[in-house]
Formats: structure tokens, C-alpha cells, sequence
């Protein structure tokens, strides 16, 4: 772990003023004295008393229905161990994020702090009337067994152990899919399993329960194979003893087909590699680093299929494929259990969902032009929005199908779409954009090096490999606050544009300015002395190619950011003018506002062209713009200037750009609504559509709308994202924070990674 990493993990968890990573919100109102009665005494009376009559009645009044315990001792946490219960509440608090923002399930992280498994067990079984849900964490073998068990058999709800169960549902699905791809028969594979813990524990008997031959598995522990010659086995370990004479894990895997990794780095040689039969399949998962790298594992086999549970190398098995989705369709159907043939269903979903073409969102989230089923793509990725639609239904439908379901779903069309309401498609959008970044990233520069949040930015970035940072400006003030806050930026590009030893690079840069402006006023000598300003310098940077993407504006006005963009790069040559547009993450899925930063009044001709930017920013981001064009009217209804120039504006996309969504003019209510606008404006060109993407007519309107919805409707704005220069500058608000700052790192990278893209 970096120092790094490190403080930025700290720094994390303490930012916002709200310590930790989740919080509860009211979901009923609460302004008023009514609402109070009603929330508390004495109207809360009522749904008591139908609880105490009807205990199922709980679903109906209160949260419990989509409410998951993420329960914990702190014996086995992540790669840490047994570090006790309160030390492992940031995991808990991250799972519960992970549901959150994966399935819209909501958490109570629950640390309990004991080893004794009778009083974990009855402290669970205690407090389980609050949840609908229960998702046991990070609990050592082979206490776990027992008690999830002991658990499952006490209660009426649905009950898993994700460290067991989630990678053994995850690496099945690479399973199947695997099978199809070598065309072997599951029913005659060898399958030899490194580790004997939880979750090669589950793996082997989710493995058996999809085809796997019990007497084909052999697994071996730090101390050799599991053989029923063995005296120093423990019950859970004598499950999977084979009456062998094979010893070592080099000896097992002589002709096998599969190899399960669950235990420590290098554990697989590449000679025990070469050893293994024609098309083998390598599940090589210790965390971190995996019992053979990628790279030795195919520079001794081609013919493999090899996954592991980074994000680096191809087939991740990641547990957020899993356990989000699970429980969200157990908590649909009020499932009773989580049983095998849920678990199943689950990963024949996962497996299914990997032969389906990958959608655009996808790839452009892992900057690749072609992703298809194959032996680097077992199973679908993190990013994929359509695993809610996916597994949560078969899981649900499993329930039903196994008689623990007691909310049977009757309209499995209808369900697949309150899933993708509940979470809207967009939530990734900007993990989509940090992955896709990672995949490919790019020069940016940074011209407010006196603004230690850049400076920690520029450091993160470099770290995590989102971009390739260069510092424009005094190295003085750079290395003044690195020694204050203690900042390493080894690596890191510094131009101090100001010294002497770039007067070749200001003359370079400046003559090139000159060129570009010397019919409008400008000198050469003023052109050349422009560049001691760091944001001519680094602009002329990205203009020379020496840089790809530059980022600034923290510390100035937007205006003159701006500036130097437009007369060094300037705007695209279709092109009248150029435009500001905010994604705003919602509820309700993201949003695209434009134009809110650069045009005052525009014309209807200029309303054009900033919603053809902004429907190209939108496709960008692997999204279909359904745009609506805001006014004070609806479709004629006043022929003041403002209307006027929007439905003008319509016109002229409608004849000239048929091809793109867009209608007006129209008031807010109507884009929002999609039933209302259908009831008053049938004639509407977007139908029965969901409106994405919002045209204001002026820049008042845009800039008020976005900062109301960022305060009041606590969502959040990513931006301004500048649209219609020749190269990616993007500007930031004032006192941009250090996540700010680096969103927009990624979005400028992924749009120089765009930059060839041309406008529709």
C-alpha cells in the first residue's frame, strides 16, 4: 500500500463533512407538522398495529422489503485477516455502497463483536426481524459453515455468505461458458482445486452442482491433496478427500482440465501449466496477485482460457456480478432463502448475458472497438448495465420455480423495466469513463499548480493510471507545496513555461499564435510574450501535439481559460460556436444540461449547433440523446422572442437532422413527464421516450436549472464539459475538489481518445 493510496483512502472516507461512506435519507416527507404526526406519533400507531396482526404487513409499511444486513465478526477481512469487527466496518460501509449503487438495496452494516459462534449466531437470529435480507461478510473457516447454516435454518429470509458463494456463482458462469468455448463435457473434466477455504470450499460444490463429477475434483491445501490417507483433516476438509495417490498440487494437475486458484501468489508454476490437458481452463484468483500472472500463464499455453479477479487481465471474476443482482431479485419475489437453485440460476443468467452482443456503453467504457463471447470474455463486466435485467429476474424466477418465492411476480416484462427505473441505465457513467481512460490514457496538463488540489490530483491520476499528468508553471510554488503537504510527485512532468530554458518553446509556441491571430490585432512580440502565461503555454501544448488534453480553471475565471483555447485551438469548422454541458447524476439516472457555461442568448441558428454538440457528447459517453428544448411554452403557444428562436431552432434539426430526437419547445414538466407530455402533446416527436438530454435557451436558464437540481435535488454535477473546440481543454469550477478535478481528468482523456470522432 502506497502512502499514497494510503492518504487518499483516509482522505477519502473523511471528506464531505459526513465521516464513512453511506448515510440514511427520509423517504417520506417531513416539513411539515403533518408530516410528523404521521412519520412518528401518533399516526405511526397504525401501521403498528397492522404489523402485530399480519407480521407480513411489515413489507408493506415499513423499509424491511429492500433492507440487506451486511453482517460481520471481522475474523477474515479482504486480504487482511482477522483484524476484529470494528476494523472491518469500511469494508462493511463499501459492500453496502456496492448494493446501493449496483441494485438500489439499501444496508445496515452490523460489526459484531465476538468469535464465539453460538453468540453470533443468536446475535443475528435476534436482530433479523428489521431486515429482509442477510449477507453474511469476511468470516474465517471453518466457523462460516456453521454458521450459515445454522443461520439459514433458523430464518424465513433470504440468507448468503458472499465469500463463499459469490465467487463460486461468478467463476461457474466462466465455467459454462468455458465448456461451450473448448466444447468439453462437464461430465468428464478434471478439476483440481488450490485452497480448501471458504470459497474454494463453495466453488467445488457450486461446480459439482452445474456438471462437475465429484469423483474428477481433487484439492489440495498447504499441505498437499486432500486424500482420504489424511489423519490432520477437519469435517469440512474430509468432504472433498479422494482416495488417491496422487500427493502434491504439481502431481494433481498432470492432464487436468480445470484449475480453481483460491490460495496464494505463484502457486502454479508454468511447468504444473504445461502439465495440464489440451484447451485448459485457469481460474487463478488469490488476491492480490494470482497463482500464475497472465503473461506466464500465455507464454507457456495459447490454447487457454485463463481468469483471474483483477480488472488488469481479461475474464475478471469480480463478486459485484453477483451479489447486488442475487439478493435484489430474492427481495422482489420475498424469497424465503437463497437456495441452490437460485444460485444456479444466477450463473446460467451471468453465462447468458456473455454471449449477447456487448453494448456500446461497454465497450467504450473498456476503450475497445469489438468485445464478443470468446476466450477473453467469459463473463460479462462490472459495467454492464444489463446484469440487473439479467439476473436479478432469473433469480426471482428460480424462487418462484422452488417454491421459497411468497411475492410471486406475474408480468416479467413489466418487472424488467421497474429494475432499469429503479437504478436507470447511467449510473456508470463515469466509472465507464475512469475504465475506458485506464485502458488508454493520455497526456493532460495542469496550469493551476498553485492549487494543492491539483497537485494531489495530478499524483492520483498518475497512480491509478488515468492519465499522464504534465505541471505547467513555477516549479518554485510546486515544490513550496509539495515540502508543506508532504507530496511526492516523482515521475511526474514539471514545465516551468517562465525560465530560460523554454524560450525556445515560447518562441515555437508564440510565432504559432501570431499566425493564427496576426490579422486581428495581435504582434508577434506579444504573441511570444503571451506564452510566460501558463494557460497560453499549455493550451499551445495540446495545439502542438506535445500534450493530449488540458485541464484547468480552478483558480480563474472561466472566461479566461477559455480565451486561450479559442485562439490557439479554436472551434470545429462546421461549427458557429461552442457550448458548456453538466452531466448531472440523478435518482433517476443522468442527466445532460447545455448549454449552461458559454452562450448568453443564442440564437436559434446557435441553439442548433449546441444541440448537435451536445447530442455527439452524449452518443460519447455510449448513450442515445433524447433531447428536449426548454421554454416558458409549449409548442407555439407564445410567439415572444424566446419561444420563437427555440421552435425555429426544432425546425431547422427537424428538416436538416431528422435522425436526432429532439422536440420543443416545451415547459420542463412536459420533457420530464413522458405521461403527461403523451396525454397534452401526442403530436410530440419523442413519443413515449424518456427525455435525457435538456437544450436551454439561455445561458441564465442553464446555470440556474443545474445549480437548483446540484442543491436542492442533492445530485451531482460533473462538468462544465466544453463541446466544439478542435482538441479536448475543459474548464473547472472554482475550488474544484480533488474528485472534481479528477473526473474531469477522465472525461478530457476519453475525449482525446474521441478526438477523431466528427460531428454529426
Amino acid at each position: 500500500m502506497t502512502k499514497l493510496l494510503k492518504k487518499a483512502a483516509l482522505d477519502y472516507h473523511m471528506q464531505g463533512g459526513k465521516p464513512g461512506k453511506v448515510e440514511v435519507v427520509p423517504t417520506k416527507p417531513y416539513s411539515t407538522q403533518r408530516d410528523l404526526s404521521l412519520a412518528y406519533s401518533p399516526g405511526v400507531a397504525y401501521p403498528c398495529l397492522e404489523i402485530e396482526k399480519n407480521a407480513d404487513d411489515a413489507y408493506k409499511y415499513t423499509a424491511k422489503g429492500n433492507l440487506v444486513a451486511v453482517i460481520s465478526n471481522g475474523t477474515a477481512v479482504l486480504g487482511l485477516g482477522d483484524i476484529g469487527a470494528l476494523a472491518g466496518k469500511p469494508v462493511m460501509e463499501g459492500k453496502g455502497l456496492l448494493f446501493k449503487i449496483f441494485a438500489d438495496v439499501d444496508v445496515f452494516d452490523i460489526e459484531v463483536d465476538t468469535k464465539d459462534i453460538d453468540k453470533f449466531i443468536e446475535t443475528v437470529i435476534e436482530i433479523a426481524p428489521t431486515f429482509g435480507g442477510i449477507n453474511l461478510e469476511d468470516i474465517k473457516a471453518p466457523e462460516c459453515f456453521e454458521i450459515e447454516r445454522r443461520i439459514k435454518a433458523a430464518l424465513d429470509i433470504p440468507v448468503m455468505h458472499d465469500d463463499q458463494h459469490g465467487t463460486a456463482i461468478i467463476s461457474a458462469a466462466g465455467l459454462v461458458s468455458a465448456m461451450e468455448l473448448t466444447g468439453k463435457d462437464i461430465s468428464k473434466v478434471k478439476l483440481v482445486v488450490s485452497g480448501a477455504g471458504a470459497s474454494a470450499s463453495a466453488c467445488t460444490r457450486l461446480y459439482i452442482s452445474v456438471g462437475v463429477k465429484p469423483e474428477n475434483v481433487l484439492m489440495c491445501d498447504s499441505k498437499g491433496i486432500l486424500s482420504t490417507s489424511r489423519t490432520d483433516l477437519n469435517e469440512a476438509k474430509k468432504e472433498f478427500a479422494r482416495d488417491t495417490d496422487k500427493v502434491t498440487l504439481s502431481d494433481a494437475l498432470v492432464g487436468a482440465d480445470i484449475f480453481l486458484g483460491l490460495s496464494v501468489k505463484g502457486a502454479m508454476s508454468k511447468d504444473m501449466l504445461a502439465s495440464m490437458a489440451p484447451e485448459p481452463i485457469v481460474f487463478a484468483m488469490a488476491n492480490p496477485d494470482p497463482e500464475i500472472t497472465y503473461e506466464d500463464a500465455l507464454s507457456v499455453r495459447k490454447d487457454l482460457i485463463f481468469a483471474t479477479g483483477r480488472s488488469d487481465y481479461p475474464n475478471q471474476i469480480n463478486n459485484v456480478l453477483g451479489f447486488p443482482f442475487i439478493f435484489r431479485g430474492a427481495l422482489d419475489v420475498r424469497a424465503t432463502a437463497i437456495n441452490e437453485e437460485m444460485k444456479i440460476a444466477a450463473v446460467h443468467a451471468l453465462a447468458e448475458l456473455a454471449k449477447q452482443p456487448v453494448p456500446d456503453v461497454v465497450k467504450k467504457a473498456y476503450n475497445k472497438t469489438e468485445m464478443s463471447f470468446g476466450r477473453e470474455y467469459i463473463v460479462p463486466t462490472p459495467l454492464d448495465p444489463r446484469l440487473i435485467e439479467y439476473v436479478s429476474p432469473a433469480v426471482a424466477k428460480a424462487a418462484m420455480d422452488s417454491g421459497v418465492a411468497k411475492l410471486p411476480i406475474k408480468d416479467w416484462d413489466e418487472y424488467k423495466v421497474e429494475l432499469l427505473q429503479r437504478m436507470g441505465i447511467d449510473h456508470s457513467i463515469m466509472r465507464s469513463a475512469f475504465t475506458s481512460a485506464k485502458a488508454d490514457p493520455k497526456k493532460v496538463v495542469y496550469t493551476d499548480v498553485g492549487d494543492i488540489n491539483i497537485l494531489q490530483a495530478a499524483i492520483q491520476v498518475k497512480q491509478e493510471g488515468i492519465a499522464i499528468p504534465i505541471l505547467v508553471g513555477e516549479r518554485r510554488i510546486i515544490n513550496r507545496l509539495t515540502t508543506k503537504y508532504k507530496l511526492d510527485i516523482e515521475g511526474i512532468e514539471i514545465v516551468d513555461n517562465i525560465l530560460a530554458e523554454y524560450e525556445g518553446k515560447r518562441k515555437q509556441y508564440g510565432d504559432m499564435l501570431y499566425e493564427k491571430r496576426k490579422r486581428r490585432g495581435l504582434s508577434n512580440k506579444a504573441a511570444r510574450r503571451m506564452m510566460f502565461d501558463r494557460n497560453y503555454f499549455g493550451v499551445a501544448m495540446v495545439e502542438s501535439g506535445e500534450a493530449d488534453a488540458m485541464v484547468a480553471g480552478t483558480n480563474a475565471r472561466y472566461a479566461d481559460t477559455m480565451r486561450p483555447a479559442l485562439q490557439i485551438i479554436g472551434k470545429r469548422d462546421e461549427i458557429c460556436k461552442i457550448a458548456g454541458m453538466y452531466i448531472m447524476n440523478t435518482k433517476r439516472g443522468p442527466f445532460f444540461f447545455a448549454d449552461t457555461t458559454v452562450n448568453t442568448n443564442p440564437t436559434a441558428e446557435d441553439l442548433v449547433d449546441i444541440t448537435l454538440l451536445t447530442a455527439n457528447s452524449v452518443k460519447g459517453f455510449g448513450l442515445d440523446p433524447t433531447i428536449a428544448m426548454l421554454s416558458y411554452s409549449n409548442f407555439g403557444s407564445s410567439d415572444e422572442e424566446s419561444p420563437s428562436k427555440i421552435a425555429k431552432a426544432v425546425q431547422i434539426l427537424h428538416d436538416e437532422h431528422p435522425h436526432i430526437m429532439v422536440d420543443g419547445e416545451m415547459q420542463a414538466n412536459f420533457a420530464m413527464n413522458k405521461d403527461l407530455r403523451i396525454e397534452r402533446y401526442p403530436f410530440s416527436k419523442l413519443g413515449n421516450r424518456t427525455v435525457n438530454t435538456l437544450i436551454f435557451p439561455s445561458l441564465n436558464a442553464g446555470n440556474i436549472a443545474y445549480k437548483i437540481l446540484q442543491e436542492v435535488g442533492n445530485s451531482e454535477a460533473i462538468g462544465p464539459i466544453v463541446m466544439g473546440l478542435k482538441k479536448p481543454i475543459h474548464v473547472l469550477q472554482l475550488s474544484s475538489s480533488v474528485r472534481e478535478i479528477i473526473d474531469m481528468t477522465a472525461i478530457a482523456v476519453v475525449d482525446a481518445q474521441r478526438k477523431s470522432v466528427v460531428l454529426d
